[in-house]
């Protein structure tokens, strides 16, 4: 985060103390504020961009190069060892020389060697000059997003253009690199939400989180009557969910999954024609046992104007045949 100067881990967002200890050598950030006043052509970005070990301005682009070359001279003159990096035609961050996305995921990547958990792979994506570190580093594949800027292009026409691991999308944003992923057979690059058809779907590119998402996916569709009306489907759903489960709502009033299922029957097509969506945030899964898995996740419901979020977990068994149950 904030152009490689923090690392952070897993839901708590837990930093990594020892990378920012690392990032202290020569570098002061009240030496960084005090000189970069003296130049009128920086402005300072808001307060939210400005963070330990990264110091933010605006600057004019026919400006930005005069002003990193005297910039840089003057904190090199008060012993400090920083870098500067100029990206999205107008943002210019200043931060100790060993600091940077590329830098940060080197890092990363001699940190899980170390602890025996070294990636299968690794992808890169970016959209602007501040990336440009990330698709230096040995080994990774790498994604320039169509919408990327022409400075991160330019870079890439002049340090990695023979590299085959590296690729311009043809797609924008996250388009570019569900496109990439499919591009280097790295994993799924189908969104769940533009497969009409599960039954189609090679099983083995599912897992526990992917079979939670298929059921609302499957649910939003049965109100909006996007499916066809079929007890079958009903049928179906009762094989899946185990039949002691139960459903408990937000407020703590609990429901047997059969009543959940005969309420879910007479709710089809009451969304038909109107705004009904939902999303899910967040989700993680953990192997609790030797054939089941805990889902968290929270779950987004959006109808008219209304939207609602609520925190939700979800108990998956793996059956003999190898399907996925809900359990609870």
């Amino acid at each position: 985060m904030s152009v490689g100067t923090e690392i952070m881990y897993g839901e708590s967002m837990a930093r990594d103390d020892d990378w920012e200890k690392y990032l202290n050598h020569r570098w002061n950030r009240e030496i960084v504020t005090e000189e970069t006043a003296k130049f009128p052509e920086l402005t300072p970005q808001a307060e939210t961009e400005q963070r330990p070990h990264k110091v933010s301005f605006f600057v004019e682009k026919i400006k930005a190069l005069e002003v990193i070359g005297a910039l840089t001279e003057l904190l090199e003159k008060r012993g400090l060892d920083v870098k500067v990096i100029y990206s999205n035609v107008t943002a210019l961050d200043i931060l100790p020389k060993r600091a940077g996305k590329g830098q940060a995921l080197a890092y990363l990547l001699k940190k899980f060697e170390a602890n025996g958990k070294v990636p299968i792979n690794t992808l890169v994506c970016g959209d602007s000059g501040n990336d440009a570190e990330l698709f230096s580093i040995p080994e990774v594949y790498g994604v320039m997003v169509s919408n990327a800027q022409e400075e991160l292009l330019q870079w890439h026409v002049e340090n990695a253009k023979s590299n085959s691991n590296i690729i311009h999308a043809t797609e924008r944003c996250a388009s570019g690199i569900i496109q990439a992923i499919g591009s280097f057979r790295l994993g799924p690059n189908v969104s769940p939400r533009d497969i009409k058809d599960f039954q189609k779907c090679r099983a083995e590119i599912f897992g526990p989180s992917h079979e939670v998402l298929k059921f609302y996916l499957f649910y939003e569709r049965w109100r909006r009557a996007e499916v066809e009306k079929s007890i079958e489907y009903m049928k179906s759903l009762k094989l899946v969910l185990f039949p002691l489960g139960t459903f408990v709502h937000p407020s703590g009033v609990e429901q047997p999954v059969d009543h959940c299922i005969e309420a879910m029957t007479r709710l089809y097509g009451d969304k038909q024609g109107k705004q009904y969506q939902i999303w899910l945030d967040q989700v993680s899964s953990a192997q609790v046992g030797s054939d089941t898995w805990l889902v968290k996740f929270y779950k987004w419901e959006l109808s008219g104007e209304e939207r609602h979020c609520c925190l939700t977990r979800v108990l998956l068994s793996s059956k003999a045949a190898g399907n996925n149950q809900l359990i609870g």
